[in-house]
């Protein structure tokens, strides 16, 4: 690689910073994924010079590349709302001392599971069996799916990780999550901090439309959540790397 196309410009550093921050204690965002943080970006709302047009324009584009989604794929309801009923109370003080542990209730027929290959229906339940996040649209009446984890877009707890490790695409898996692989001390959840949770998680491939279609999501998404938090026009801030890179490499040329 060209050593000139590792250069980054002083907007592309600021950007990758504010991609962190979103990124940094994400566990599961409905679009869903796994809760993405934004609680770690300081600034104000109200400091912002922030469009409400431009915020309901760009949440509508979000919300329009998920309906795409779901009109392609809305089929994979009927393959995962029938482990509702896996849904169920478990012992607290078992779950936290016997580590990550997991449960295959379908096993998968594709490729190993890695950080990219794939997408993930879930539902986050407690010991006493309520649901904290689910990938339905209302569990105890769900009617359809509203989210997926886009694993390869998102940070996940170390938990997920290792609780899907030697899993199949295509698979259903239960995993037990420890608190101190969880949220451990950060977060609240469950009822208190260091609390076990489950999830059930059915993975489909990450390639081909789908592929496709969750990149356009998570764009999409990302221009929505830049924008609302921070006030950071993602398009204009990579048409401005893209001209800072194309003045430099042409003032490099002239020389």
């Amino acid at each position: 690689m060209d050593e000139k196309e590792l250069k980054t410009s002083t907007k592309q550093r600021v950007f990758i910073i504010l991609i962190a921050i979103l990124m940094v204690g994400s566990i599961i965002a409905s679009y869903a994924a796994i809760v993405i943080s934004g609680s770690q970006g300081a600034t104000s709302q109200s400091d912002l010079d922030i469009d409400e047009a431009k915020v309901a324009e760009l949440e509508g584009d979000y919300t329009a590349a998920l309906e795409d989604y779901f009109a392609a794929y809305g089929s994979d309801y009927d393959q995962f709302v029938k482990y509702k009923s896996e849904v169920k109370a478990y012992n607290e003080s078992s779950a936290n001392d016997n580590g990550v542990q997991h449960r295959d209730l379908k096993s998968g027929s594709g490729a190993a599971v890695t950080k990219d290959n794939y997408l993930a229906y879930y539902i986050g339940f407690c010991a006493d069996e309520s649901v904290f996040d689910s990938s339905l649209d209302n569990f105890e009446n769900s009617t359809k799916l509203t989210g997926f984890i886009d694993v390869a877009k998102q940070s996940l707890i170390e938990g997920w990780y290792t609780g899907m490790e030697g899993a199949k695409v295509g698979g259903v898996r239960e995993i037990t999550i420890p608190g101190n692989l969880a949220y451990g001390d950060s977060m609240e959840i469950c009822g208190g901090y260091n609390k076990p949770i489950k999830f059930i998680v059915m993975t489909v491939p990450r390639e081909g439309k789908r592929a496709e279609m969750a990149e356009k999501i998570s764009e999409a998404l990302q221009k929505y959540q830049f924008y609302a938090q921070y006030g950071v026009d993602y398009d204009e801030v990579m048409k401005g790397d893209s001209d800072e890179a194309t003045d430099s490499s042409e003032a490099e040329s002239e020389e």
